[in-house]
């Protein structure tokens, strides 16, 4: 199975009590498999509101494997966001920086933006209730 990765939306529903991935997301965490990547990390520390929100994302994110933005998947949002654009569909550097991310490690995205990730024709979507 691809590695899996979660984005910020559904980690958002998760730590609200929903796992909008129909369990997914918590049986890949209770295998301690479950990514992110260093961008949704940047979102949830960046939206924690309070000490107690605070707390509650340190929590998730010790429980997750971060994945970083090297170099080459630097360079593959470039390509996403570039060949996205001449394509009359941008989306934003945020969810560009992902989409390299995620492709570059082959993994698999769990999001609810289907709006956005599922342009990019080579990235692989976990299937998620709507």
């Amino acid at each position: 199975m691809a590695m899996t990765v979660a984005d910020t939306d559904v980690l958002i529903d998760f730590l609200q009590g929903v796992d909008p991935g129909e369990g997914h997301i918590a049986r890949e965490m209770e295998r301690g498999a479950l990514h992110t990547t260093v961008v949704s990390r940047f979102e949830l520390l960046a939206g924690a509101k309070g000490r107690r929100q605070q707390r509650v994302v340190d929590q998730l994110l010790a429980a997750l494997i971060t994945l970083p933005l090297e170099s080459d998947a630097a360079d593959r949002a470039a390509d996403v966001r570039r060949t996205l654009d001449k394509e009359g569909a941008p989306i934003g550097m945020a969810d560009s920086l992902v989409a390299g991310i995620v492709l570059v490690r082959r993994g698999s995205l769990i999001t609810r933006n289907r709006k956005h990730f599922s342009r990019i024709s080579d990235l692989t979507l976990v299937p998620i209730a709507s």
